[in-house]
């Protein structure tokens, strides 16, 4: 073997162990951040904001915030709805800023801390104070919301076209196992807040802080490993666009690539659905079917344990079938799971948790393969800013959802009404995403497809 071979195979093997290190550390943000969308999220927030509002409101149930007047059941659907608007409109200026300048970690940083600070912050959440909790869930959500574009947009620069499926399949694995282990966490200290000297309420409290230091705590790795590439555009100085003059260059660009455009919208819709649930299932299991807090924390730590397993097969079942078909069959699933959520009896925790389980084992797949399967119809070079356009098909569109699930509550006081009109979310994303020619999509895109796709 000559030594310019040698030297060539020692490059390949230094490159691949930096881009494995580099992964491992992407992971890790999956890890800080997911805990917030589970704990704070799911869990303890929206059964917690909502006894809140409850005891601000008037005779009538209702509360007035900027005085509108609002039903107390419906404030924390609206007010994630409002946070998700506002995320709309700092996405783009993250990612304009992040494909101007090539300094994607500062803002990762900034958006990490800034989240990460707010969900500590509702350590203060009492008495009356459903504003200042509407307020922070706002600054929490938004902040996520950035932190993510950011963090998408890694995904190409890390993982050849071969192993995006993979790599992202095992981001949102750690995210759940992350979430499952802080719930177990906040399991024993709800249950035994008398053995800690500390009320049920403080209880809650401390599980939703806690949330916040763990996000921030484990920023750092990530911080650490990741690294920023400048494009050959950032080298030549090309001339800075605005966040918003950015978003609308980036539509423009899609123009170009319509099957990539096709394929937002699916996503948009379905993923709406998605993320009402994550959001709303608290709510429908405490104050519809009556459940007590601890059968919650165990409903959605079963939901984290099997989102573990389903990532991870599903991410096998996109190798054998790829990853369009695997997602179209988590909608089927999706679909007949939510529609079930309907016919749930009161006061029967066995049967949330057959609910629990049955979207545990599509949830981390059909998010992780939605996102493995946009890289590959990415441009090179145009990462951030197509992320952009993601994360607000992600999070951007994800307000519908809560307000058709708080408007349909308000109007009829049926939080089972509310449930299953979610279900035209799966069934409609589900008809969009059939028509996408992925593997054209891809070639259009100038990016090599994968055997299975």
């Amino acid at each position: 073997m000559s030594t310019d071979t040698v030297k060539a195979a020692s490059i390949g093997d230094g490159a691949a162990a930096d881009r494995r290190r580099e992964q491992r550390g992407w992971y890790v943000y999956d890890w800080a951040c997911s805990v917030y969308s589970t704990s704070v999220l799911t869990v303890f927030l929206g059964p917690c904001l909502t006894e809140i509002a409850k005891a601000a409101a008037d005779p009538e149930g209702y509360v007035h915030p900027l005085g509108i007047p609002v039903r107390a059941g419906s404030f924390f659907a609206y007010t994630v709805s409002l946070s998700v608007i506002v995320s709309v409109f700092v996405m783009p200026l993250a990612g304009a800023a992040a494909d101007r300048t090539g300094r994607k970690k500062p803002l990762l940083a900034a958006a990490a801390y800034l989240g990460s600070a707010a969900t500590a912050g509702m350590f203060f959440l009492d008495g009356e104070r459903y504003l200042l909790g509407g307020f922070l869930l706002i600054v929490a959500n938004a902040s996520l919301a950035v932190s993510m574009v950011l963090y998408n947009s890694y995904l190409p620069q890390i993982a050849p076209p071969e192993e995006r499926d993979a790599v992202s399949s095992r981001g949102w694995a750690f995210g759940y196992a992350a979430g499952a282990l802080v719930l177990v966490a906040n399991l024993v200290l709800f249950l035994a807040h008398d053995g800690f000297g500390v009320s049920e309420a403080t209880a809650v409290r401390i599980c939703l802080a806690s949330a916040g230091v763990w996000w921030g705590a484990f920023t750092l790795v990530p911080l650490k490993r990741l690294r920023d590439r400048r494009t050959p555009a950032q080298e030549a100085g090309a001339s800075p666009r605005g966040g918003w003059q950015q978003l609308r260059a980036t539509v423009r660009d899609m123009r170009g690539h319509p099957h990539t455009l096709a394929f937002l919208l699916a996503y948009l819709v379905y993923n709406d659905g998605v993320q009402t649930v994550i959001s709303q299932a608290s709510v429908y299991g405490s104050e519809e079917l009556g459940l007590g807090q601890s059968t919650l924390i165990v409903a959605v730590l079963l939901v984290q344990l099997l989102a573990v397993a389903g990532a991870l097969a599903m991410g096998r079942l996109a190798r054998a079938y790829g990853a369009k078909r695997t997602i179209l069959g988590s909608l089927v699933a999706w679909t007949v799971t939510i529609g079930a959520g309907y016919f749930l009896p009161a006061g029967a925790p066995a049967w949330f948790f057959v609910l629990a389980a049955g979207i545990g084992l599509v949830l981390g797949g059909t998010q992780a393969l939605s996102r493995s399967l946009f890289s590959h119809l990415v441009p090179r070079g145009k990462e951030a800013e197509y992320f952009s356009a993601y994360e607000i098909s992600d999070r951007g569109m994800a307000w519908l959802g809560p307000m058709i699930f708080g408007l349909t509550y308000q109007l009829t006081g049926s939080y089972r009404d509310a449930i299953v009109s979610l279900v035209a979310f799966f069934l409609l994303g589900f008809a969009l995403l059939a028509r996408v020619p992925v593997r054209r999509a891809v070639r259009d895109a100038g990016n090599p497809a994968p055997d299975r796709i």
